[in-house]
């Protein structure tokens, strides 16, 4: 029998204070460029796209400008369709498959949505390839009233102004090996619990909202998704990640409660996509197709079912 070895920092049992959330922050270094990846790649769709700075997180010494993209022609006329991604930062392919679909497929929907995207939520994330925010904070359990979350205030801030008008929201994710070798075991120390070890499912999965679930919506991106990658399958107990698999490559958590970026719309369809970028049987470019299938699929859905 092996045992668990504590996390390097705090004391088990105990939450931690803000001596740990600063010794916790000094361990995350940058792995990769925001300005690079990201801000590069709006840059080049601004010719196409009217880009929005909705934000701007000042995490000194760095500071980062938060940017969303939105259909040209925006018509009142036209339901709205919300696309997020990096929303966690270490989750690679949620921001490059939000901007390989906005590259590659927003301009098919012209004249049929109004497409509202932002392809990365969390940048200070995305560089440190990290979950969290400086704070120690997780901004997908912070959309909330007074969120002290700010990449989560700041998009509820963007979105207000539509919330009531979303038809479709999809928040684009992944589940990683990394999740039970070390974001688990931070966040049971950081809240000073016992750290309970799960299992990482091997595929695409979906999390639906069982407050207002629409399994046919979930079904039609499980099944556009199918064609591009594996699609997980349910442990020995019917689960994936602890929740009751509902129908193939879904499961349903409480949006709303969980504090989830799916929750900060009334939309009919939201979704929260999950790649596991760790399988052996999936490349980085079948994580990002992935994503930019759901995204297709979950569009194509509501825009057919918008009168149901």
């Amino acid at each position: 029998m092996t045992t668990q070895a504590p996390y390097p920092i705090g004391t088990p049992g105990i939450p931690w204070g803000a001596a740990e959330v600063a010794a916790w922050r000094s361990r995350q270094h940058r792995q990769r460029s925001y300005a690079d990846d990201v801000l590069g790649a709006i840059d080049g769709l601004s010719a196409r796209f009217d880009v929005v700075e909705y934000g701007r997180l000042d995490y000194a010494p760095d500071s980062y400008p938060q940017f969303a993209l939105k259909s040209r022609h925006w018509d009142d006329a036209l339901p709205i369709m919300l696309v997020t991604g990096g929303v966690h930062g270490y989750e690679t392919s949620g921001v490059h498959g939000a901007l390989q679909f906005i590259d590659r497929h927003a301009a098919d929907y012209a004249g049929k949505a109004n497409l509202l995207m932002v392809p990365c939520v969390s940048p200070w994330g995305y560089e440190r390839v990290h979950r969290w925010n400086p704070d120690a904070l997780d901004p997908n359990r912070s959309f909330h009233a007074d969120s002290p979350a700010q990449e989560s205030a700041s998009l509820m801030r963007l979105v207000a102004p539509f919330r009531d008008r979303v038809l479709m929201h999809i928040d684009l994710h992944e589940t990683t090996d990394t999740d039970e070798t070390e974001f688990r075991p931070a966040l049971a120390a950081r809240d000073g619990v016992a750290y309970e070890p799960g299992e990482i499912p091997d595929g695409f999965y979906l999390v639906d909202d069982s407050e207002h679930p629409q399994p046919a919506f979930q079904q039609a991106v499980i099944e556009a998704v199918a064609k591009v990658t594996h699609i997980a399958p349910a442990d020995a107990h019917g689960e994936i990640i602890g929740s009751p698999v509902v129908a193939p490559g879904v499961i349903e958590y409480a949006l709303t409660s969980l504090g989830l970026c799916a929750s900060i719309t009334t939309a009919r369809y939201k979704t929260t996509t999950e790649v596991y970028p760790d399988s052996p049987h999936a490349t980085p470019e079948q994580c990002n197709a992935a994503q930019v299938a759901a995204v297709c699929a979950a569009i194509d859905f509501a825009l057919a079912h918008r009168q149901a």
